[in-house]
């Protein structure tokens, strides 16, 4: 994140309360000149029992509270929000972006793993491509918070994790294995700061801090999705990066859950819609659409 700041003051700030939202939340308003009032909000992902709740519910109280003027601003980790944010409010920044590699933790590589391995995560991403690249390790569906996930790691439950390089460096970790092999999430090592759309005090806020890179990435990276008309339930993996000459190259990967098909693609382009929607396209014309069916 950039170092300069600029003058605000008096600005309530909404994140939930796991330690990973706590940081990031903080992270932020550590780089806001002037008075900043954490809000922690439960959103229903929270409270449910239930570990498959879509996007939605992870912000859906935060959203609400934005709309009735309850908190003045939200960050995200950009993977966590929906494909379309709730009327009247828009993303109104994003920080630089940190590592936004998977990494794995328990071994020193995908390679390493002997046969049948048991490797947990809880991202169908993870999982299409893990099988996809390692048809004999196990990948086993493990929920829970950063902690909880290493815990598990720790007692011997599995043999390796997969989790985010941003999230772990965030909260001071080892960041274990980045993997290369992975395409991530949307989003993912990125920061997004949501707001009421137009709202000028906000937008002064997070001006000297706001990256038009990863800015453009994100935009990019999102309009992929939402041309697919993907939700979090499908294993889609996108990464976008600017070129040195100024142009994007963004990446992606579509493929069943069980790692029997994929499709991955790549795409250029200086405009970050246009360049989202043409490689949703070049998708579809491989055949995501019935992988994902």
């Amino acid at each position: 994140m950039t170092p300069r700041r600029a003058p605000h003051a008096g600005l309530r700030l909404g994140t939930r309360a796991s330690p990973l939202a706590l940081a990031q939340a903080e992270l932020v308003a550590g780089a806001i000149d002037g008075e900043v009032e954490l809000v922690q909000i439960t959103t229903s992902g929270d409270s449910s029992a239930s570990p498959d709740a879509d996007k939605r519910r992870w912000v859906d109280r935060i959203e609400e509270a934005l709309d009735a003027g309850e908190i003045d601003l939200a960050v995200h980790s950009a993977k966590d929000l929906p494909g379309t944010l709730a009327p009247g409010l828009e993303i109104a920044g994003a920080t630089a972006r940190a590592d936004a590699r998977d990494a794995l933790c328990g071994a020193r590589s995908l390679v390493a793993l002997a046969s049948g391995a048991r490797v947990g995560t809880s991202s169908l991403r993870r999982m299409a491509q893990l099988r996809a690249l390692r048809e004999d390790i196990e990948v086993v569906p493990l929920h829970g918070n950063v902690g909880t996930r290493l815990r598990r790691l720790e007692a011997g439950d599995f043999d390796a994790v997969v989790l985010a390089c941003a999230g772990l460096g965030r909260l001071g970790l080892d960041s274990g294995v980045p993997l290369d092999e992975l395409i991530p999430a949307v989003g993912q090592g990125t920061l997004a700061i949501e707001a009421r759309s137009g709202d000028e005090r906000v937008a002064a806020a997070v001006a000297p801090f706001r990256d038009a890179a990863t800015e453009r990435t994100l935009r990019a990276e999102r309009a992929l999705a939402h041309a697919l008309g993907a939700s979090c339930q499908w294993p889609l993996g996108a990464h976008a990066r600017v070129l040195a000459d100024g142009a994007i190259e963004l990446r992606a990967f579509v493929g069943r859950t069980d790692g029997s098909a994929w499709v991955r693609d790549s795409h250029r382009g200086s405009e970050p819609v246009a360049l989202g929607e043409a490689l949703a396209e070049r998708l579809r014309s491989v055949g995501a659409a019935e992988l994902l069916a």
